[in-house]
């Protein structure tokens, strides 16, 4: 970044989260990611430093060789004009949900991370003048727990994200329980995907977002109406997905579209481009593979059939190796409590064993080769429990980690789409280091 060149109107408010806000360059392909803090906690400049350096390194040494070299973006630490920060603080404020202004921004040293927008993402098949088609996906945990420590009956028969939508619903977060249950999006069975990833186009909450030339064009709440906003949608994809038909318009030219969009997001997840570290794990699927709560399954209940086929993801897909490290959460958090009491009162009575036992990183070929025991059975030690600590808070980012996939019109030459699928995680779940963020 250029100091002579950082003028603020260039810059627009893009989302913030729980830890962070983002802002997007108006016509380059970068965001910048500034930490948030609440107003009475203020840190230090080098701690920020080191703070934002240990997310980099966190997605450079543990998620990337866990994920692959194509799927994780890290970025790099950036050094901005204190005065730019300033008045980009005050010009994004009124963009802001309320919601989110309980944090401030960092404005006072100056760090930033600087990343690729996905969003806008070219590749080297997409011409600069191509429009690019962005879908965002949060698929969130796609295995139900099946440590023994799981005291809940219900644990083993429902998935978490169900599990949270009827919570949601009661407090007023959401007003209808959206039929996505991501079970069903890792399966692999692709009429189960294609149910999953429809659900999640009518409700998409939180969970989905689409992006045309990094503007985003749908990602609706409850109080809009599904019918109208699929109208809307299939408008902006029919460049993309125009039906073999002919029909340019009305339902039927809507249904098409999204089930071509439906089919072709199916098609990216489902392969393979990139070979990550991921097999080292190998903790194999266990428990139940089917929501009991997912509507896909009690429709087959009710029609008096079988279990919906679960016909198993490739293992070189993406699904496939997000899964894979969002099963490093070995014992459920019943089980890894009793551990990570163990661990913090380690900590009480050898404070100066922090540094020693990587807990604030440094996040390295070492730290990344701890994570590969997937032994369960507790030999008492501050080192099995602390390994286990770091694996959950591992599969937490993957848990909350989001799918990013880019898009656009093939080349005339072409017969199929040009489609890469990239991922970087927008989760809220912190790991040693706040690295939330697989970028």
């Amino acid at each position: 970044m250029e100091e002579g060149k950082m003028d603020e109107n260039e810059w627009r408010y893009h989302g913030e989260g729980n830890k962070s806000l983002v802002v997007a360059h108006a016509q380059r392909c970068v965001v910048l990611r500034f930490l948030k803090f609440p107003p009475n906690r203020k840190k230090t400049s080098e701690e920020i430093l080191q703070h934002l350096q240990n997310i980099v390194d966190f997605g450079k040494n543990v998620m990337k060789e866990f994920l692959g070299e194509n799927y994780v973006h890290c970025g790099e630490v950036v050094q901005l004009p204190l005065e730019f920060v300033k008045q980009l603080c005050l010009k994004i404020q009124c963009e802001r949900p309320e919601s989110r202004c309980d944090k401030d921004l960092d404005t006072l040293s100056g760090y930033a991370m600087c990343l690729p927008n996905l969003t806008r993402l070219q590749t080297y098949r997409f011409a600069e003048h191509r429009p690019i088609l962005c879908v965002e996906i949060k698929p969130k945990c796609g295995f139900i727990p099946f440590s023994s420590n799981v005291t809940h009956e219900m644990k083993h028969k429902v998935c978490r994200y169900c599990m949270h939508q009827h919570l949601k619903v009661a407090t007023g977060k959401w007003k209808k329980i959206s039929k996505y249950c991501p079970l069903d999006l890792y399966s692999g069975n692709k009429q189960r995907m294609h149910f999953a990833l429809k659900s999640l186009l009518q409700e998409a909450q939180n969970n989905l977002r689409i992006f045309k030339n990094g503007e985003l064009i749908y990602g609706c709440g409850d109080a809009r109406s599904p019918v109208a906003d699929w109208r809307e949608l299939a408008h902006h994809l029919k460049p993309f997905f125009f039906p073999s038909n002919g029909l340019a318009s009305g339902p039927h030219c809507t249904r098409a579209v999204i089930r071509e969009l439906v089919h072709v997001i199916t098609w990216v997840l489902l392969s393979s481009s990139d070979k990550g570290r991921t097999s080292a794990l190998r903790p194999g699927l266990q428990g139940p593979r089917v929501c009991e709560a997912s509507p896909f399954s009690r429709s087959f209940r009710h029609q008096g059939k079988n279990t919906p086929e679960h016909s198993g993801l490739p293992k070189g897909c993406l699904l496939y190796k997000t899964l894979q490290v969002q099963m490093l959460d070995l014992l459920d958090i019943e089980g890894l409590y009793p551990l990570y009491n163990r661990v913090e009162q380690y900590l009480e009575d050898f404070p100066e064993a922090r540094k020693t036992l990587q807990i604030d990183g440094p996040y390295d070929e070492a730290f990344y080769q701890k994570l590969l025991d997937v032994s369960t059975e507790d030999d008492g030690t501050v080192a099995f429990a602390l390994t286990k600590v770091q694996q959950y808070r591992v599969a937490m980012t993957a848990k909350d980690c989001s799918i990013m996939i880019a898009l656009s019109p093939c080349l005339q030459d072409a017969r199929t789409p040009s489609k890469r699928p990239h991922c970087i995680g927008t989760g809220e779940k912190d790991h040693p280091g706040t690295a939330k963020q697989i970028l």
